[in-house]
């Protein structure tokens, strides 16, 4: 739901200002937009209108006697007890909108509104009696909220950086600590992002601004705890998850406008589309041999007696979708998952305004490959103690790399030596043969990995599996894509699993059910196939599949590649001697470099479009600017 701007330190040109930065984003609110500048502060928002269609919901929304005023991008699920709350305390409200109850809601609780909040938002709160500003990031990081402080003090604020170009006082710039970890890890992963002195606000934080001296206070009001409650049996976990679910999506669905379902086939969107029973599931594949698996959500579609409607991808349409994607994206990001997501979204909004999606199960459920034993492993932990499976994994470390030290490094049960997340791209090792010493200064990986780590030390090694991804991977990469793909085209993205109430029954799930010799996501699994035939429930997780090795050994598509590998300024960043080898080496089939090659790609293809493409817009504007003013 919508998008919103704003900054400090406001003068007469300031409703220009702001104007240039909301149609900077207005794909994120075609429907409406509005503005608050009062004393040195500008609130500029755009909406998709999704509750209360009326001029009546409209943004910035302020309190009866204008002195709390709001720009809020997302849903509140349960604001319909909160305005009942509300109303008992004695306000009026005067629509139906779920923003007037976070305007009254800060009147009433202050700061600690957050606390009581169930759903995805990002906000800033103009207080005017304490000359602050309060903002605040769902604990999930399902919205996304970024800032900047300029020279002077004042502060830069949005949904997208984008909007922050049309800004006088933001000095672009890349970040050159941002470049390393992403080519481990295909994300944006330092709170610092792609873009030099923008950060982005965490999930689950808070702050606030002090107008007076230019100040900011970040603060940290909720974190997920994984605390086995052994005190209930499987299949009573497997009821409570049915029940928690469906009621989730119930919430979920509440809008004003037509709701539709995002549909692979897997376990996850299948269990959402089943709960919803939308009018119709979108799904997408690719025009390649084996690489649509559109069949399993038609399938399921026709069983549950809705319309399915689906989009084959070509090669061109993939390659050609890229610089939106990355200029959507506003950071580079290599998850190969977000081209179909863009072209799924784009047919979604064709038809419906909302759609829901399974996002977030793995993470909270355990479904990742990663989070399982192999056999051999558990046979393995069967016959050697722990303790002196710690002792050979500490032992392994300080040796050089033989068959079996990763095996050992595993079986030790201490993530914090070898678990990253769910991709890893270059090795470390890796990053420094291409990057340029000057881009090569960012943290590694691991390095960024023990801060998480840090904060779990008494848990099991799958919580800790969980809780680095819930903190890297799931903002990071996935939510960031599912939100940036879906407002690209103005289509508001739901996902049910990763609700407040879900969270707090899946948090203390027994780590033996979450995972076990019969595979991951069992709770779930077995939850969802009470609504589900066991060919859906128990599917083997496969993602987006993508061709997209296949197409790097295609003439046509090498020479895209190349064309940016080449280009005089890929060569600031990367040693492109050893770019083209990847290239050549998995051209010709010696390697299959698809992932370092794509990821290095997708880099150049963001920085091109914000650094290149984007200084010759502003250049040519200024020409045209300057013939007409001389006219």
């Amino acid at each position: 739901m919508c998008g919103f701007v704003g900054f400090t330190g406001t003068d007469e040109q300031s409703e220009l200002v702001l104007t240039a930065m909301m149609n900077r984003i207005i794909h994120r609110g075609p429907d409406m937009g509005g503005q608050h500048i009062v004393d040195n502060v500008a609130l500029g928002f755009r909406r998709l209108s999704i509750l209360d269609l009326s001029e009546a919901g409209a943004q910035p929304m302020s309190s009866d006697d204008g002195k709390v005023t709001i720009v809020f991008n997302g849903e509140i699920y349960n604001f319909q007890e909160l305005r009942a709350e509300l109303e008992a305390a004695g306000y009026a409200f005067h629509c139906n909108a779920d923003t007037e109850v976070l305007v009254h809601g800060y009147e009433e609780w202050g700061e600690d509104l957050v606390n009581r909040l169930r759903g995805m938002y990002a906000f800033v709160i103009h207080d005017q009696n304490k000359n602050k500003l309060f903002g605040a990031r769902d604990i999930f990081g399902i919205k996304p909220f970024y800032y900047y402080q300029a020279s002077d003090g004042s502060l830069l604020f949005g949904s997208e950086i984008k909007s922050f170009l049309d800004h006088p006082k933001f000095e672009k710039a890349v970040n050159h600590d941002a470049l390393r970890p992403y080519l481990t890890l295909q994300f944006p992963a330092t709170e610092e992002t792609f873009f030099k002195g923008v950060f982005k606000l965490a999930p689950a934080h808070c702050f606030t601004y002090d107008l007076t001296t230019n100040t900011m206070d970040i603060k940290r009001y909720w974190s997920c705890d994984f605390t086995d409650d052994n005190s209930k049996t499987f299949e009573e976990y497997v009821d409570e998850c049915d029940k928690v679910v469906h009621e989730s999506v119930a919430a979920h669905r509440i809008a004003d406008v037509k709701v539709g379902s995002f549909l692979s086939g897997g376990v996850d969107s299948s269990y959402i589309a089943a709960c919803l029973m939308p009018d119709t599931t979108y799904s997408v594949g690719f025009d390649y041999k084996n690489f649509n698996e559109t069949n399993y959500a038609a399938e399921l579609s026709d069983k549950l007696g809705i319309k399915n409607v689906r989009k084959m991808i070509t090669a061109d349409e993939f390659f050609d979708a890229l610089p939106d994607i990355q200029y959507h994206m506003d950071e580079p990001q290599s998850n190969l998952s977000s081209v179909p997501l863009y072209y799924l979204a784009q047919m979604a909004s064709e038809e419906v305004t909302v759609v829901l999606s399974g996002e977030g199960a793995d993470e909270l459920f355990a479904g990742y490959e990663w989070y399982e034993d192999t056999p051999e492993m558990r046979s393995f932990k069967k016959r050697v103690p722990l303790g002196v499976r710690r002792a050979l994994g500490s032992l392994v470390q300080h040796l050089p790399y033989f068959k079996g030290h990763n095996f050992l490094t595993k079986c030790a049960e201490v993530p914090e030596r070898w678990y990253v997340g769910q991709a890893k791209v270059f090795d470390p090792s890796e990053v420094d043969e291409v990057l340029k010493p000057a881009y090569d200064t960012g943290k590694n990986a691991a390095e960024m990995c023990a801060e998480y780590y840090k904060q779990v030390p008494n848990c099991c090694e799958l919580s800790k599996k969980q809780y680095l991804d819930m903190n890297m991977w799931l903002p990071g990469d996935i939510l960031l894509k599912a939100d940036k793909m879906c407002m690209a085209h103005s289509l508001e993205l739901r996902v049910p699993f990763l609700d407040k109430k879900v969270m707090e029954f899946a948090e203390h799930i027994p780590a033996n059910y979450r995972v076990n010799e019969e595979g991951c996501k069992l709770v779930l699994r077995h939850a969802a196939n009470r609504t589900l035939p066991d060919e859906w429930a128990t599917r083997k997780k496969v993602g987006f599949p993508v061709p997209v090795k296949f197409w790097l050994r295609e003439q046509k598509y090498y020479d895209y590649v190349k064309e940016y590998f080449t280009a005089p300024w890929a060569a600031d960043f990367f040693d492109t001697d050893a770019l083209m080898k990847l290239l050549d080496d998995h051209f010709e089939g010696r390697a299959l470099n698809q992932r370092k090659i794509y990821t290095t790609l997708t880099f150049l293809i963001w920085y091109k479009r914000f650094f290149i493409d984007e200084d010759k817009g502003a250049k040519v504007a200024g020409l045209i600017f300057n013939l007409n003013a001389t006219a």
